[in-house]
């Protein structure tokens, strides 16, 4: 197992499916006018769930039988595809501009709570490091 517990590597992976969530929303957004532009999505939630189940899978290097390896959660990709709850307009675009926006919203707020969330977990990591606070 690694330096860190399954909670921050999670919440690592979050964060980096989160970033790349909100470049497909952005790339939405800035092709809003542009003729025959396909929305996108991002498998968000099957992603975490593979990252999830990864991060117990340990294997053994092939170089060295004393190694030990993890994949991780860290290669996981969310797979991008078009997203089929899109409209079609008139010029073959199927981006709902404020559709977008509130996605980039959620998306955002929902980063910002990781965030908050693995300072936590990393401060509760640096209080017991210290002892509990008291040899400072």
């Amino acid at each position: 197992m690694g330096m860190f517990d399954p909670t921050i590597r999670a919440l690592n992976q979050n964060l980096n499916l989160r970033l790349e969530n909100q470049n497909v929303i952005s790339a939405n957004i800035a092709n809003a006018d542009t003729p025959g532009y396909k929305a996108k999505a991002v498998s968000f939630e099957q992603a975490m769930r593979d990252a999830m189940d990864l991060t117990d899978n340990v294997k053994l290097d092939t170089d060295n039988a004393d190694h030990f390896g993890s994949k991780g959660a860290e290669g996981v990709k969310a797979d991008v595809y078009d997203d089929p709850n899109g409209i079609e307009s008139l010029d073959g675009n199927t981006v709902d501009r404020a559709a977008e926006m509130a996605k980039m919203k959620e998306n955002e707020i929902l980063y910002n709570a990781s965030i908050e969330t693995l300072r936590k977990k990393l401060g509760m990591l640096e209080y017991g490091i210290s002892e509990g606070g008291g040899n400072k």
